[in-house]
């Protein structure tokens, strides 16, 4: 629109003030940092983790058949993503070839939420296989 929306820019500052407030950028680096770390662990675990990427709390894994080729692996990835799903996690899919699981937590996440998480992550690339 040409004038904007008076309160969608209220909503709006309230939502930057609470983020600052809250330090939530503060604790998106130190908590992403943490759950960056937890998920190159699980990477150290499983072949099918080719890639950990991200920043802050927005992190990704990428499915490959095999590390060296770096086969995409859409299928795993799918049902990585439906285990997570029934083991009570939401995570996301994505990528070129469909390969990736984004993992997109809330901005005020904390360590034990990130522990849990990978624990049920864990416990859903086990129930797949590797």
């Amino acid at each position: 629109t040409f004038g904007g929306n008076p309160v969608t820019s209220v909503a709006a500052r309230a939502t930057i003030e609470l983020i600052e407030e809250e330090h939530l950028l503060e604790n998106a680096d130190v908590v992403g940092t943490y759950f960056r770390g937890k998920l190159e662990e699980l990477q150290s675990k499983y072949s099918l983790i080719g890639d950990v990427r991200g920043m802050g709390l927005m992190q990704a894994l990428e499915l490959v058949k095999d590390r060296k080729t770096k086969e995409p692996a859409p299928e795993a990835a799918t049902q990585v993503m439906e285990r997570a799903r029934q083991n009570g996690l939401l995570i996301g899919k994505g990528g070129l070839y469909g390969n990736t699981l984004r993992l997109a937590p809330m901005l005020n996440t904390t360590k034990p939420d990130v522990d849990e998480a990978i624990k049920l992550l864990d416990k859903s690339f086990s129930e797949v296989g590797d």
